[in-house]
């Protein structure tokens, strides 16, 4: 079977949930103290949760998997980034994960390619993405894509305050 890239579906939010927890602590893990990691994954990738975004009209999330099993993610919709100059109608990059052993194999930039289609679906439109400041290599990648940084802003993780980053393309 090989590599494939699906939309996900509301019956496909347990997977996507467990998938974006264990992306997100392979990632990230070691910078948060257990409590405020944990607290985090419970709120931010609660099944339920998944399952209503799964089904609102307005966001897109992909999986990635091998031989049918999940392996990584993306997720899209409207911008959500706090930004003045945010407009309605911008959209927004809101996840990119694959597990570890699957980065570096070119399917992320597949998954990604296949989000930024479905958010200029309609027509070129400015696009945002949020990444962590020190998370050099994706910045690398967006920069790939002709996304620039504009802006700061703090994500929280429980008691730790992020320095994330505000990307932005115009629309070409």
């Amino acid at each position: 079977m090989g590599y494939g890239i699906r939309r996900a579906t509301p019956e496909d939010a347990e997977v996507l949930s467990a998938l974006a927890a264990r992306t997100f602590t392979e990632t990230f893990g070691h910078l948060y103290p257990d409590e405020d990691l944990q607290g985090f994954l419970a709120e931010s990738y609660a099944v339920e949760r998944s399952r209503i975004v799964l089904a609102h009209p307005d966001y897109a999330i992909w999986l990635l998997e091998l031989d049918g099993v999940a392996v990584g993610h993306a997720a899209a919709g409207p911008c959500g980034l706090p930004r003045e100059d945010v407009r309605p109608g911008d959209g927004e990059l809101k996840r990119l994960y694959l597990l570890k052993q699957h980065q570096n194999s070119g399917w992320g930039s597949r998954l990604f390619e296949t989000a930024l289609q479905w958010l200029e679906r309609d027509g070129p439109r400015t696009l945002w993405i949020g990444v962590w400041s020190e998370n050099f290599g994706a910045q690398r990648f967006y920069a790939r894509y002709g996304f620039e940084k504009v802006g700061e802003y703090e994500f929280p993780v429980g008691r730790i305050r992020d320095r994330e980053f505000i990307l932005r393309r115009q629309p070409r």
